[in-house]
């Protein structure tokens, strides 16, 4: 009977975490699959860090665009790090989850520049906070910049306003 108590008392704990690790390292393969094949897609629009934009030619509209992620560990990450807190060392579990973390906010980014119409981000920013308390450490990335969008053409404007001219003088 005690030895019943016992396993219950280690084994479903550590059932529990390696259920935890399993789980974890399938949502994480999928999360990095999504990054990958989003970053693909997301190609053609330019994100540089830098205040002024490349050499360009054409006029640019501008806007602001932002991406923000809000992204958690699971029990096994922070029962790691926690570990790796007394002995000392790189949390590789958190640096994998801030990474994570940055691309997808980078990517939620360029999804809002793309919905606008830009072709490139200038002056990308990153900012962090922390939400949560210690028992699942929980992070906010946002990442913001400002968008460059192709000024409309002075043709294209002129017949835009066309139809609306004719119409006017009709009436």
């Amino acid at each position: 009977m005690v030895w019943l108590q016992l396993g219950l008392q280690l084994g479903l704990p550590l059932a529990l975490l390696l259920l935890g690790l399993v789980v974890g390292r399938l949502l994480e393969k999928r999360h990095y699959a999504s990054i990958r094949e989003r970053e693909r897609r997301l190609a053609g629009v330019l994100v540089f860090s830098t205040r002024w934009p490349p050499e360009v030619t054409a006029s640019q509209r501008t806007s602001l665009v932002a991406g923000s992620v809000v992204i958690s560990s699971d029990h096994f990450k922070t029962f790691v790090a926690g570990l790796r807190n007394i002995f000392g060392g790189h949390v590789r579990s958190y640096e994998t989850l801030m990474e994570r973390a940055r691309r997808e906010a980078v990517l939620r980014l360029k999804e809002e520049a793309h919905r606008q119409g830009a072709r490139m981000v200038i002056g990308l920013r990153f900012e962090t906070t922390q939400i949560a308390g210690r028992a699942t450490p929980c992070m906010e990335v946002l990442a913001y910049g400002t968008a460059l969008k192709p000024a409309a053409s002075p043709a294209s404007v002129h017949d835009r306003a066309m139809p609306q001219a004719a119409t006017a003088s009709a009436g």
